[in-house]
């Protein structure tokens, strides 16, 4: 019989995933800017990101006048998926093969649907941003890695969304930024915030001041790259006074570089209780942001547990 924790939180070797990351981060922005081409505008940028479903990660339905288009990477059959609602369809594989040709095969498609985006092809947030039709570095894709990442975001979502349910204010979708690569909820104290530097790398500025316009604390997770492990976060935008020495859920620490508390994804995987574990983190975490940044507890968060919420062990 399988170990249901084992296939929830599976490996993730930095030797085996960071090339699949490289790759599969490239093409996730192709198919993310789609969304920033053809969705309406919503507060913190929210239209652009992905969601997470049961096989993979969606862009959701986007419009297309009065239809709708749905692209869907799917890892468990690793196919890239293309449905409208007037009845078409396409689909490819998902297989190793460059940045660039996945970009040419990916337009051509579209126009086959009548779709015509204007994109911006060039990665953003990135160091290092090469032109998605210029792209030859990135060409790797094994299956195993893509499906083991997507199965952490698949336990992810669900235990924030188990923690997501307990806040009653102004709080963010569990989504997928295809920028950063992370998937993330956060909250809002319902205060404004002062205006954000920005500095993102190949990203202009607004971006920034439109994403961190109020008061927040978001938690997270990020899968790592070539150069990092994955691990869990959590941070403060703006960060409070004495928040970087508040004490959490270890084994977490604070990050003086990211400015964030983060929790590795092996520490958790060798917990006995991994989503009690995370829920922890993310609860102790937000507690240090709200208590320090004086925000109003009582009004935001729900007081008496819901009969509905699920278990987050089990």
């Amino acid at each position: 019989m399988p170990n249901p924790s084992a296939s929830a939180w599976p490996e993730l070797p930095l030797v085996e995933w960071r090339s699949t990351y490289a790759t599969l981060h490239m093409w996730a922005q192709i198919v993310g800017k789609t969304r920033l081409a053809l969705a309406p505008m919503e507060n913190h940028w929210w239209q652009i990101a992905l969601y997470v479903t049961a096989r993979g990660l969606t862009t959701s339905p986007m419009p297309l006048g009065r239809s709708a288009l749905e692209i869907q990477f799917d890892f468990l059959s690793h196919q890239l998926l293309f449905q409208a609602s007037d009845g078409a369809a396409r689909s490819w594989p998902l297989k190793s093969m460059t940045v660039a040709d996945f970009y040419a095969r990916y337009m051509n498609t579209l126009r086959e649907l009548g779709v015509n985006p204007t994109i911006y092809a060039s990665p953003v947030e990135v160091q290092t941003a090469i032109p998605f039709p210029q792209d030859r570095e990135h060409a790797t894709y094994q299956a195993e890695a893509a499906q083991q990442c997507w199965r952490i975001l698949l336990s992810t979502e669900r235990v924030m969304k188990i923690f997501r349910g307990r806040f009653l204010g102004k709080q963010s979708p569990v989504h997928f930024f295809w920028g950063s690569f992370d998937l993330a909820a956060t909250r809002f104290s319902g205060r404004t915030a002062p205006r954000h530097p920005g500095g993102a790398p190949h990203c202009p500025d607004r971006v920034m001041i439109e994403a961190y316009s109020h008061e927040c604390s978001s938690c997270g997770f990020w899968p790592g790259d070539e150069n990092s492990d994955a691990f869990f976060y959590s941070y403060a935008y703006p960060e409070p006074a004495g928040y970087a020495a508040r004490g959490v859920e270890t084994p977490a620490r604070y990050d003086t570089r990211l400015r964030e508390f983060v929790l590795p994804y092996e520490a958790l995987r060798s917990s006995t209780a991994p989503e009690d574990l995370l829920l922890r983190f993310f609860q102790t975490t937000y507690e240090a942001a709200a208590d320090l940044g004086h925000w109003d507890r009582g009004s935001l968060e729900r007081r008496t547990p819901n009969e509905h919420w699920p278990a987050v062990s089990g």
